[in-house]
């Protein structure tokens, strides 16, 4: 049994194909496209090469991307990759490969992957959370994505930095209309652009650093208070500093309202194939 999962990121697109067991038959990628109309064509292009390749044809595919459709209208809302924003872009996708199409965002993919057979893998509650050009979230229960009733669970990123100290207010203005966003704080060029340097370069400067670290133990001791997860999965490229993990989890139970924290944090153990791998585990064999 094949599956088949496709990444829909801003700077690239991904189609793979999965045997039952997870192991990839097929992966292909290619440089998103400006347009929308051009988004969709990779991804049909995408999907074909990918079932060649794999030697199979499936009748639903499962996307992962930014946002999330309404359960009211159906259209995309709160993706940085504006141009799918106010569009029937699950639907527009079913048109163009032919077939059902299952959407989530692609940090709700991160946590379906972890959690099925990666870093998150036996944990009851699994809060994944996207470190990288934009930072986002997703939230897995007993192997399954928590969406809520309004199909939104997870948007962690548009939460407010916790605890701000003065120099922080009011915060640096995002694109979603608001002031400081925690995805202002933590992602590639939010660390940036408080450091002055590029984020790689960031990571070496240790006044840099450290507030980053204390801003990111902030957000998670937020979520620590209301979720309680018994698993913190880190993904995006900022989750590829090891200094993190050494230090985060004592930095997080400074700020939580309890006596103990005892919750791991790791790394998402499929990098940066979780978006695909958990995009395709929307679909059941």
């Amino acid at each position: 049994m094949i599956r088949i999962g496709v990444d829909f990121g801003g700077t690239k697109i991904e189609a793979a194909a999965l045997d039952a067991d997870g192991r990839f038959q097929a992966r292909v990628r290619a440089p998103s496209p400006a347009g929308y109309a051009e988004g969709l064509e990779a991804v049909a292009a995408l999907v074909a090469e990918a079932e060649r390749q794999a030697g199979a044809t499936v009748a639903r595919v499962g996307v992962g991307g930014p946002g999330s459709p309404s359960p009211v209208t159906g259209l995309m809302r709160n993706a940085n990759s504006t141009r799918l924003n106010d569009r029937p872009f699950p639907q527009d996708l079913a048109r163009a490969l032919g077939r059902e199409v299952r959407y989530a965002n692609d940090a709700n993919c991160l946590a379906l992957s972890e959690a099925t057979d990666g870093a998150g893998e036996g944990g009851g509650v699994v809060f994944a959370a996207i470190l990288g050009t934009g930072v986002g979230a997703g939230i897995a229960v007993d192997g399954r994505i928590l969406t809520g009733r309004n199909h939104f669970a997870g948007e962690w990123g548009h939460a407010p930095l916790p605890w701000p100290r003065p120099e922080e207010l009011p915060g640096p203005a995002c694109w979603c209309g608001r002031q400081g966003c925690l995805e202002l704080w933590l992602s590639g060029p939010g660390l940036a652009r408080d450091a002055g340097q590029p984020a790689e370069a960031a990571i070496n400067d240790g006044p840099a650093f450290e507030r980053y670290l204390d801003r990111l133990a902030r957000g998670l001791a937020m979520v620590c208070d209301v979720l309680d997860p018994d698993i913190i999965v880190l993904g995006g490229g900022l989750s590829n500093t090891d200094a993190i993990y050494g230090r985060l989890p004592d930095a997080i139970g400074a700020y939580v309202f309890s006596d103990v924290f005892q919750t791991p944090v790791r790394r998402a153990l499929h990098g940066d194939s979780s978006g695909v791998r958990g995009a395709a585990w929307l679909w059941p064999t």
